[in-house]
Parts: C-alpha cells; structure tokens; sequence
C-alpha cells in the first residue's frame, strides 16, 4: 500500500471512530430519558442528528455498535397478578370483535399492572387510546380499588380531544372494571363498555403492550423507593411515550402526533384463525 492509502485509510478509521463516539454518547443520552427504547425505533429518531453531524451509518451497522458496547436492551417478564375476574358483577360483550378501528377516540383500552415500592406496593392503571396509542390517562396508587380505573378514566376524559364521537371502553374482566361504581360512571358519559370473555391475553392486547412498554422502557421495573417518587416517574414516562416514543405500528411516528392528525391505517394481525388487536 502507498503512503498515501496508507494516510486516507488512517483518516477514514479516525473518522469512523469518532462517528462511533459520537453516536453512542447521543445514545447513552437518549437512554436516560427511555432507558429501554428500541434499537430499531431509535435509529429512526436519530436520523436528524445523524445529518447534523455529517454522519452516514445504516440500521443494521448501528445495531452492531449498540451490541458491540453493551447497549442493547435486555427483556425481563413480570408475573404478578393484577386481576381478579372471579366475581359477581354484570360482564359486558366484547365490543371489538369484527370492530374496524378508524380514528382516534374510537376505542379506549384499559389495564392494572404491578410497581415495585420499597417496603409496599402499588398498582398503575392506564387508560390508553386504541388507534394512536397515546395514554390518555393514568393513576398510581397502594391499592387496587375501583377508584384506581376510576380516576384513569377521569383524567382520560378531561384530556379527550373528540368530545362528540362514540366512545367504548375496553378492558378485561377485572372486579374494578366491572363494579357498579365504574359501570354507572362510564354509562352516564355515554360511554360504552366492552370486556374480554376469556383469558387469552391478546383480547386485550394494546393495554397490555402499554403497560409493559410504560414499565419497562421507563425505569418503572425497579425498586422504587417510596410512592411519591413513582407518581413524578410515572407523569415523566407518558410525557415521553406520549410526545417522544415512535411507534413502528404507526409508521414510526409519535401517539401524540397521530391522535390529532389520524394520518395512519390501524394494523391489525390474524393468529389461530382470529383477528387480534396489533399492539
């Protein structure tokens, strides 16, 4: 090789190197706002700055260098139970069956999961929007009452953009869910409600893809130390899901952005011969 190969090789390794640098700072900054973002939804949102700072690396190349440093994601499964569907309140049908989701405040999903508090418990509900997959209400607390959804449901409704559309309400068959409390609020709203009629988790699908998403890409799986800590976690994560996080369902754009444009086609996907809610 001649000395001047030689010397452009070195440059572009230099320039290779420094690119790298550069790029796994921005990631590393990135990760403490969504410590579990994806690799994939990542390297979308990182287009803009790539091209501020002149750099040129495809999709498949920046997963390698999140590998090679030790900056993949590592998957984690929670066990704990949060519903109780052995009761004797009035069990709503289904609603989603064959149901064509169009728009933005056409159905709203909803789901408990489990916070680890140091010394306790709590329990987060979520009230999410079907179409755009924007939270639309949210509340965490040490116990599982039906004041728990209740409360979801309210900040729900005080955040609601389309106040003159049919709205049904879609959650499983949880004794919080189904309580009269709950019933007859929803009901004299004009809101419809829907159940899941078995256990196979993909009735309720989105609901249960947020919570996982909210807890796990958001530091919400560890030990949190007391409950007041949780709640400013909690209010920072849907901030950053709702206005940060792309969603490779809503051809990489944000749940925010979609629920006022409604510029995507809601993406649905067939499994033992049924249609299931995509997540």
């Amino acid at each position: 090789m001649s000395r001047q190969g030689f010397n452009k090789k070195l440059k572009r390794l230099e320039q290779n190197e420094k690119a790298q640098n550069i790029i796994i700072e921005k990631v590393k900054q990135e990760r403490k706002l969504q410590p579990q973002y994806g690799g994939k939804k990542l390297y979308k949102d990182l287009q803009s700055f790539f091209t501020e700072n002149q750099i040129k690396i495809g999709r498949d190349a920046f997963l390698k260098l999140l590998k090679w440093n030790n900056l993949q994601i590592k998957k984690s499964k929670n066990f704990h139970t949060t519903t109780n569907s052995k009761h004797r309140f009035f069990r709503n049908p289904n609603r989603l069956n064959d149901l064509n989701i169009t728009r933005s405040e056409q159905v709203w999903v909803s789901d408990i999961t489990y916070i680890k508090i140091q010394e306790n418990h709590a329990y987060l509900a979520l009230v999410t929007d079907a179409y755009s997959k924007k939270i639309m209400g949210y509340k965490i607390a040490n116990h599982m009452r039906t004041e728990l959804v209740l409360d979801a449901l309210k900040m729900a409704l005080k955040n609601r953009k389309y106040h003159n559309r049919e709205l049904i309400h879609h959650s499983d068959r949880g004794i919080q869910y189904c309580s009269p409390e709950f019933t007859q609020f929803a009901e004299n709203k004009g809101i419809k409600l829907s159940n899941t009629q078995n256990s196979d988790p993909y009735e309720n699908a989105i609901a249960e893809r947020i919570n996982r998403t909210i807890k796990y890409e958001y530091g919400l799986k560890q030990n949190i130390p007391d409950l007041k800590t949780a709640e400013k976690m909690v209010e920072k994560a849907v901030e950053l899901y709702n206005n940060r996080r792309l969603h490779l369902s809503l051809n990489y754009q944000t749940p925010a952005f979609v629920h006022t444009s409604e510029n995507v086609i809601y993406k649905s996907y067939k499994s033992n011969k049924k249609k299931r809610i995509l997540a």
